[in-house]
């Protein structure tokens, strides 16, 4: 526990906690008019201002209280990026209560354990996740009210779901007059699962301090730069870690907000970006890995799109190369975790670097990133002796910030701090510039005669060849070593490349100890629920490999 000392002269400032329902207010007082444009469900594109947003938001925190929803109560949302989820964002939050973002792409069983342990009392959810709500909804022992996010004439005749509610009835009943409520800024505002740990998904609870210190911070020019003269696309779902703060931070700038719905292929979001004339995006890499290829199929452009965040995953090089140099679009290499809120560096250059070749430039914006600033890190042994800042030396990364928990929800796991630090589980550098590049997640590390092997180096060179589209590398069984890189590729449609020709692809680009002992060509790689490559799958399938014999 941080120990505070008493100042004997405080400052005469008003006190005015920091609160989630002031950034839409603010968005309809200064933005009122700005667009939230959205691909609905239904398959049409819907538009209208902060300003609905915002009385929307009232009328739906009114339908809340009219369903019973108090102050702390948990309430669930399974739904796209769209106008509704946002206003649920802000209906519920702001009215005290906490919102519980929830993934539509884990198992109905996990879904219902996650409901269970929030004891979520109302859930919403898009038309899209019918189906799977009626297998769990039985399950659900505390929710007392289930949601369509739709119009009446959308409503299923039947339907095995309890006390099934209309979206839009609710809103339309319900009065938009509602002076939001003011209270500790430190109440919990919102509730992420992190399937980021072992065992069942912990709940990392967020605080209004922390969600409004975490916008101001991620809208800042060196990090997520957003300002009122962008048109926002979030890639990023909702129901992933808050869609890394975008629905906060962009009403916040009084930026265009343009929301993609359910239709997240590579055509779908091209159409959206040069129609409402995008220019800022983020996501995860296998979502810009289906853009650039439908791009390339068709030999487009983009008239509008100059820069795009890239997180949840290490970018590949050649991703970033194809952004730069094909289409002059500025990628920010980003990183954070659900325990982080998420953001925690962003990969933007300094003065001093503009007078860099391009290859220079390159190798730096290739890493993670640079702190932003509420975030502190550092590397650290399996001792716990902090290691130096040199770009080489690589340890066990830790954080500390007012956006990082301290423990989980219900304080699952007990208590995960090392001496007032997080441990993030993501083995890194940090240059002397304090640029940080993670080398691998801890798990994921190949460990060879007693010597580390990063995975994500032996990765992206196997990306930067023309003929291979998706690599993952695992370590697996060797009787000498311990263990081995085995290097697993999906290859290109109507490309070809042999397993010979790949391995000589890394001579003169890594040491030779570390290139791969093997390459397996597969059909594709298991993407988890929130895009990234399952490598405990991977293992799991290969685990009986056998490597070749020298």
């Amino acid at each position: 526990m941080v120990q505070y000392t008493q100042s004997p002269l405080m400052g005469q400032m008003m006190d005015q906690p920091l609160l989630i329902s002031s950034i839409i207010q603010h968005a309809d007082r200064y933005f009122g008019q700005n667009e939230i444009v959205s691909r609905r469900v239904e398959g049409d594109i819907h538009r209208y201002t902060y300003r609905d947003c915002h009385k929307r938001s009232k009328q739906l925190a009114n339908a809340l209280a009219g369903l019973g929803v108090k102050m702390g109560d948990r309430v669930g949302t399974i739904a796209w990026n769209g106008y509704r989820h946002l206003e649920a964002y802000y209906a519920i939050s702001g009215s005290g209560a906490v919102l519980h973002t929830i993934n539509p792409r884990l198992h109905p069983d996990q879904i219902a354990y996650i409901a269970n342990h929030a004891e979520d009392q109302v859930m919403l959810f898009d038309l899209t996740f019918l189906p799977a709500v009626e297998i769990f909804a039985e399950h659900c022992k505390t929710i007392k009210a289930f949601v369509l996010m739709c119009d009446r004439d959308r409503m299923p005749a039947e339907t095995k779901i309890p006390n099934l509610l209309c979206y839009e009835e609710l809103i339309a009943a319900n009065s938009s007059e509602l002076d939001w409520p003011l209270f500790d800024e430190n109440s919990a505002s919102s509730l992420c699962y992190t399937s980021g740990t072992t065992g069942n998904p912990k709940g990392a609870l967020y605080s209004h301090r922390s969600t409004v210190l975490h916008s101001y911070a991620s809208a800042m020019p060196d990090s997520l730069n957003v300002s009122a003269r962008d048109t926002v696309l979030p890639v990023v779902p909702m129901f992933h870690v808050n869609a890394w703060g975008l629905p906060y931070s962009v009403p916040l700038t009084g930026a265009k907000l343009v929301f993609p719905g359910p239709a997240m292929d590579g055509k779908s979001i091209y159409e959206l970006f040069e129609s409402e004339q995008v220019t800022f995006s983020a996501g995860v890499p296998t979502v810009w890995l289906g853009l650039l290829n439908y791009v390339a199929q068709h030999n487009l452009k983009f008239s509008s799109f100059k820069r795009t965040v890239i997180g949840g995953s290490a970018c590949p090089p050649a991703m970033m190369k194809a952004f730069r140099q094909q289409h002059g679009v500025e990628v920010v290499h980003a990183w954070g975790m659900t325990e982080m809120s998420p953001l925690g560096t962003a990969g933007t250059l300094q003065t001093k670097h503009l007078a860099l070749s391009d290859e220079a430039q390159t190798a730096i914006l290739e890493k993670q990133g640079h702190a932003i600033f509420g975030v502190d890190m550092k590397i650290v042994d399996d001792a716990n002796k902090e290691l130096p800042w040199d770009g080489k030396t690589y340890g066990n990364l830790l954080v500390r910030g007012p956006w990082i928990i301290k423990s989980y929800f219900k304080n699952e796991g007990g208590d995960v701090l090392v001496d007032g630090w997080f441990p993030t589980g993501d083995v890194a550098t940090i240059d002397p510039d304090g640029y940080m590049q993670i080398t691998d997640r801890s798990k994921d590390v190949i460990k060879s005669g007693g010597e580390w092997i990063g995975t994500i180096d032996l990765e992206n060179i196997a990306m930067a060849h023309p003929a291979v589209l998706q690599a993952a590398c695992i370590g697996v069984f060797h009787p000498k070593w311990d263990e081995r890189p085995l290097l697993l590729v999906v290859v290109k449609t109507g490309a070809e490349v042999s397993k010979e020709a790949l391995l000589q692809f890394y001579e003169g680009k890594i040491a030779k100890w570390w290139t791969p002992d093997d390459i397996a060509f597969i059909d594709a790689l298991p993407i988890g629920a929130t895009g990234k490559i399952l490598k405990n799958k991977l293992r799991e399938q290969f685990k009986d490999h056998v490597l070749p014999t020298a």
